[in-house]
């Protein structure tokens, strides 16, 4: 299993970034059982992606700026075909 040290201060903000996502989520869910207007439960959908997309920004931005140019500097290249996959699950 791979492994990636995080700073303190990122884990700090993925995490809270994710705990208002999963809040959101919850909020979608309630409004489903609540069989609140479609769209109003579209607009808190759109929001909820929103911010997972936000906190994939961040970790791959982590992922860029060390774990890359860690394997790139030690010669392992392959690492930029690792970045096109999950680039392209992004899109």
């Amino acid at each position: 299993m791979k492994q990636t040290p995080r700073s303190e201060e990122l884990k700090h903000d993925v995490t809270c970034r994710i705990n208002r996502a999963i809040g959101q989520l919850n909020g979608v869910k309630a409004m489903v059982e609540q069989d609140r207007y479609c769209g109003d439960v579209l607009t808190q959908l759109a929001a909820v992606e929103s911010a997972v997309k936000a906190v994939s920004r961040e970790i791959m931005q982590d992922h860029l700026e060390t774990c890359v140019v860690e394997r790139i500097q030690a010669g392992d290249t392959e690492v930029v075909d690792e970045v096109m996959r999950l680039f392209k699950k992004f899109m």
